[in-house]
């Protein structure tokens, strides 16, 4: 009994969580152990309180909200943001069983054609839902005859998402708590640029492991 508690143990202190704060409410997020260099930089910074009072700078209702420009903390009213970076990109890791469905933390990225991840920029999914239909075509049109597995269809046409980015961003963590806080924030006004007239600030910090004893 000792040993199967030990593997379990072992099993969950793989994962590490951190907590997004914004004015909306807190989301925790699941970081992915399959995308060991995003998930690691996100906690890099995370620990640094990178993070801190940067906006979620662009939101679109029914796609996601992307956050993580450092020059956006402070950012005058009515600016424009989404371009600064911390100097460096993380290696593409994409895999086929991490996909874009609502809650999905993923990387942002510049149009590089080795689809290199932002060091620091993010969004999170909100999406929508999707019929068969839709799907049927959205294979055709977007994702070059590439069939979306089964199982991940069923989520997308019940739970939501963006198919349409799948295999392009770098999906590497998962809303596990607070999926209305998405829906809160991506339904805020927002300027001709996407970015929320009022501010939608951050804090992310890392979530403690479990104490069993």
């Amino acid at each position: 009994m000792l040993l199967l508690l030990g593997t379990a143990m072992g099993a969950m202190s793989k994962h590490r969580k951190v907590k997004v704060i914004t004015p909306y409410g807190t989301m925790v997020i699941l970081l992915y152990d399959e995308t060991p260099l995003h998930r690691d930089n996100f906690i890099k910074l995370a620990r640094a309180h990178f993070y801190d009072s940067v906006l979620f700078h662009r939101v679109i209702n029914t796609f996601m909200i992307q956050g993580g420009d450092p020059q956006s903390k402070h950012a005058q009213p009515g600016a424009m943001l989404g371009n600064g970076e911390n100097g460096y990109t993380v290696p593409a890791e994409f895999r086929l069983d991490l996909f874009h469905k609502k809650g999905a933390l993923a990387a942002a990225r510049d149009n590089n054609p080795a689809k290199a991840s932002s060091g620091c920029q993010f969004y999170i999914v909100q999406g929508k839902t999707w019929t068969d239909a839709e799907l049927d075509q959205l294979e055709q049109t977007r994702l070059g005859g590439r069939k979306i597995p089964v199982d991940q269809r069923e989520i997308y046409k019940t739970t939501g998402g963006t198919p349409q980015l799948d295999q392009g961003y770098t999906v590497f963590g998962q809303v596990i708590k607070g999926l209305e806080v998405i829906d809160r924030i991506a339904a805020v006004k927002t300027d001709g640029n996407d970015r929320p007239v009022t501010d939608v600030p951050m804090k992310i910090r890392l979530v403690k492991k479990w104490l069993f004893f």
